[in-house]
């Protein structure tokens, strides 16, 4: 069986912790910040993780599964 390759998008967007959940970045931090509070963009700048319900599908774009 021929080797699988990483989806070239999703191995820039995600990363494994040490536990083995998957990082990510907010979105909506990138252009038009001027609208948004500084609580907003402070609060968007923290890495959150990758809800249960799409673990799977991201695992198999990374080829952990």
């Amino acid at each position: 069986m021929p080797k699988l390759k990483t989806n070239s998008g999703s191995k820039k967007r995600f990363a494994l912790t040490g536990t083995g959940k998957i990082k990510r970045k907010h979105a909506f931090k990138s252009h038009i910040l001027t609208k948004k509070t500084k609580k907003q963009k402070r609060n968007l700048t923290h890495v959150g993780l990758v809800a249960n319900a799409d673990k799977n599908n991201i695992k198999k774009l990374l080829c952990l599964k």
